[in-house]
């Protein structure tokens, strides 16, 4: 079935569904839900609501509220823990500046938490993973391996800085990034780093843009220590598919290591916002994005297919 108010499905892996309500307005849906990434309850309640509520931003919307996704194995944990995942997923929805209007709930024998977000952005307004433009700049806003991190945390191998810095890391939300991009003018393409990794969801973006991308992996940043823990194979099975899945379509320098290049394609939790920003906007954005107490640094820039190229990631 088709439907021509459907402005954004499932073509390019994107990161929300957008339904056009008229001319003016648009619907920006996504659901998303997952077992414990941290121990403390009300960490992954936060955590889990906030990587919801990321995919609006990276449409270029604003979230209008959610739904609360619950399964819980109510015979073997208390109901207090899952009271503070709610209460994890309600403080991050504040954050965002919206209500949870209710949700559903089954029992399962794993505990599972998220949010289906409903979101708003003007038809003319949406930015998609596609759309970079040879010569825009790679802009990226926030440091990469949570996926290994939570690997190393389920292992008992993870240091305590690390534990802390990566919860840290996964709760903060998109808002503020989401916010200044949608505002900024030149944002060609935009994108959050998840469950594909950097390298996954830059290969959408070059796929679907007809380009070249460039990352700088000197420039790419990093927790402190998930590069010591990729050396020792503390790597979740995703981010080790991931690397297989995108791997025909990267040519890496000789002096990437093996360990960086699992890094590159972790599976992310919550990761930060992509951006594909025009070159002669990209100074501009970067100092809004930092002013606004966001993290971000360029990491690459988009290059144009020569003639016969298919579309690949240079990481040099």
């Amino acid at each position: 079935m088709t439907d021509p108010n459907a402005l954004v499905a499932t073509e390019t892996r994107d990161d929300a569904a957008v339904y056009a309500l008229d001319g003016e307005r648009a619907l920006v849906e996504t659901v998303d839900f997952f077992t414990p990434v941290v121990d403390d309850p009300y960490m992954f309640g936060r955590i889990a609501a906030a990587n919801a509520l990321s995919d609006i931003w990276a449409m270029g919307g604003r979230p209008l509220f959610a739904l609360n996704l619950v399964g819980w194995p109510a015979e073997r944990l208390p109901l207090d823990q899952l009271g503070e995942v709610l209460r994890g997923g309600a403080e991050a929805a504040r954050l965002a500046g919206i209500p949870i209007l209710g949700g559903h709930s089954i029992d399962d024998p794993e505990p599972k938490y998220g949010l289906a977000v409903t979101g708003l952005v003007h038809p003319a307004h949406i930015l998609r993973n596609v759309g970079a433009r040879p010569g825009d700049r790679l802009l990226l806003t926030k440091p990469l391996g949570s996926g290994i991190a939570t690997t190393a945390l389920k292992r008992g191998v993870a240091p305590a800085h690390l534990v802390a810095r990566v919860t840290e890391v996964m709760a903060e939300l998109n808002r503020a990034a989401g916010e200044v991009l949608s505002e900024s003018g030149g944002v060609h393409a935009l994108t959050d780093v998840t469950g594909y990794g950097l390298l996954g969801h830059a290969w959408n973006m070059a796929e679907g843009s007809r380009v070249r991308l460039r990352v700088w992996v000197d420039a790419v940043p990093l927790l402190e220590g998930v590069l010591e823990l990729s050396a020792r194979d503390v790597v979740p099975g995703g981010s080790k598919a991931n690397l297989a899945w995108v791997a025909p379509h990267v040519r890496f320098a000789d002096r990437v290591s093996a360990p960086l290049r699992q890094v590159l394609a972790d599976a992310q939790t919550n990761g930060g916002l992509l951006a594909a920003v025009d070159p002669a906007r990209a100074g501009s954005v970067l100092s809004a994005l930092r002013a606004a107490g966001v993290l971000a640094v360029e990491v690459g820039e988009v290059e144009p297919l020569a003639s016969g190229d298919e579309p690949a990631i240079d990481v040099a």
